[in-house]
C-alpha cells in the first residue's frame, strides 16, 4: 500500500506541478502551495478510495466522484486564502484536479 500511496503522490505532484507552470504560476511559494495541496489531499484520497472501494466493494465510480469533489474543495480553499496568483481558485482546483485525474486514467490504461 506505501508503494501505491508513493507512486500516486509523486505522479499527481509531477502532473499538477506542471499543469501550474502551464497556468502561469512562478515562484516558489505558488508553486510549493500546489506541492502542499497535493501532499494534504493525495494520500487520504488513495486510501480512502482503496478502502472504500477495494476492501468495502462500495460503487467505485461513486467513490471516486465523492473523493474528487472533495480534494477540489480543499484546494479550492487552499488556493483561495493562500494564493497570490491564482485570480480563479476554483476554476484553477477543478481543472487541476481533472488533469491529474485524467493522465493517472491514461496511465492505468497503459
Amino acid at each position: 500500500m506505501l508503494k501505491i500511496l508513493a507512486v500516486s503522490l509523486a505522479l499527481t505532484l509531477a502532473f499538477e506541478e506542471g499543469f501550474a507552470l502551464a497556468w502561469g504560476l512562478r515562484g516558489r511559494r505558488e508553486l510549493g502551495l500546489v506541492a502542499l495541496m497535493n501532499c494534504l489531499t493525495n494520500p487520504p484520497v488513495v486510501l480512502l478510495y482503496y478502502t472504500a472501494a477495494g476492501l468495502w466493494h462500495w460503487n467505485a465510480a461513486a467513490v471516486t466522484l465523492v473523493l474528487e469533489a472533495a480534494a477540489v474543495l480543499a484546494e479550492w480553499r487552499c488556493c483561495r486564502a493562500y494564493s497570490e496568483q491564482v485570480k480563479r481558485p476554483f476554476l484553477f482546483a477543478l481543472l487541476i484536479n481533472l488533469f491529474s485525474y485524467g493522465a493517472g486514467c491514461v496511465i492505468n490504461l497503459l
